[in-house]
């Protein structure tokens, strides 16, 4: 005989993302109003920072120092900085995962003091998988430095590294405590890391918002020279849309297979995968969403008027729609990898229009290989 139990347990999540300027300023109260759910302080907090942000901005280890000490009935800093490697290599192996880990260790960070991370999309996404792995969860404040970590992986609720070859083979959900987008560190970023990030806001516009990718035509002359307030406003808004999708999409921990702002990635995460991370998660990401959208055009759910769109896009921005690793991709076992990832059945999204997707589930990989070539062809005459 047989007995069944079955337990249902309920969660809510809630996390504030605060869009800011000179964060560290310490006349600046968004760090202080992003922990004020936590209580009266002094709370014990370490800091980990983005090496290439470091290098770049050489002051910002002071200003964090004096902000910390400006405020001391709220922050106690227990350790210097943490400065580890940024960019992919990042999530390479378990090196900053185990530092971080050392980190919170050694400055006795419990459940609740606070690991504040500054830094990009890799960076946030390993140390953030050390700290949600830590003491089972420190609480974590996130400070993204790059424009794709502002505007997508920063205010998200995964954590992660690669393994086996794989991109996120390793990883948690785990929501942040808080999020700081400070558009001023934008300042200190290299102008292809800027560029880049410019594809996720074309990505979720395409597939959630038709008025935003309209936006983004008309913000585009002035996208395309990297203006300050136009990147921010850039930033800003596809950031919000991934919220949205987060809170309203029914699926934050991704316990089924579709991934709707996975829209491009499949062969995104391939490219990067060959290439060894040289091609910067935004530009994979702008390959592959020119190649879906060609696609989506090829069987028929989209016109060309819209395919041409998209792809005019993409080139006033600057950003490429070839790499030559495409071209060698084995895109069956491509898909197929994806479909692993995602735990199941393949879902993969397609263009239904601007601003609408469909989710399908097998693909014609003639007419995938078609959408390929026009993209080599495109390139090739330009």
């Amino acid at each position: 005989m047989t007995s069944i139990i079955t337990q249902r347990i309920a969660l809510d999540f809630e996390f504030p993302v605060l869009f800011t300027r000179d964060v560290f300023d310490p006349a600046n109260p968004a760090l202080l109003e992003a922990v004020e759910r936590a209580g009266p302080g002094p709370h014990r907090l370490a800091a980990v920072v983005d090496g290439g942000l470091a290098a770049a901005d050489p002051g910002l280890g002071a200003r964090f120092a004096a902000y910390c000490a400006a405020h001391a009935d709220t922050f106690l800093l227990t350790a210097p900085p943490l400065v580890v490697a940024g960019g992919e290599g990042a999530k390479a192996d378990f090196a900053v995962v185990e530092a971080v880990w050392k980190l919170i260790f050694e400055a006795r960070l419990c459940r609740q003091s606070f690991l504040l991370v500054v830094g990009g999309g890799a960076v946030l996404d390993a140390a953030g998988f050390a700290a949600a792995t830590a003491h089972r969860g420190v609480r974590l404040l996130r400070l993204p430095s790059t424009a794709l970590a502002q505007n997508d992986a920063g205010v998200g609720v995964k954590n992660g590294v690669n393994a086996f070859g794989r991109k996120n083979y390793l990883g948690c959900f785990a929501p942040p405590y808080a999020v700081v987008n400070d558009h001023a560190l934008l300042a200190a970023l290299p102008e292809r890391e800027t560029r880049a990030g410019l594809a996720e806001a074309v990505k979720v516009a395409l597939v959630r918002d038709a008025a935003f990718f309209a936006r983004l035509r008309e913000l585009a002359p002035r996208l395309a020279v990297l203006e300050s307030d136009a990147l921010e406003e850039a930033n800003r808004r596809c950031a919000l849309a991934h919220l949205e999708h987060i809170a309203t999409g029914g699926d934050p921990f991704e316990l089924g297979s579709a991934r709707p702002l996975d829209f491009g990635h499949w062969a995104a995460h391939a490219l990067e995968e060959a290439t060894g991370g040289e091609l910067r998660h935004g530009e994979a990401v702008a390959v592959g969403v020119a190649l879906d959208t060609v696609y989506s055009g090829l069987v028929g759910r989209i016109g060309e008027t819209e395919v041409g769109q998209v792809l005019a896009l993409f080139s006033d921005l600057g950003l490429a729609v070839w790499h030559p690793a495409l071209a060698g991709l084995d895109m069956e076992a491509a898909v197929d990898a994806f479909r692993e990832h995602l735990g199941g059945r393949l879902h993969l999204s397609l263009l239904d229009g601007i601003g609408r997707r469909v989710e399908v589930h097998e693909v014609d990989f003639a007419r995938m290989a078609a959408a390929r070539e026009r993209l080599a062809a495109r390139t090739a005459a330009a």
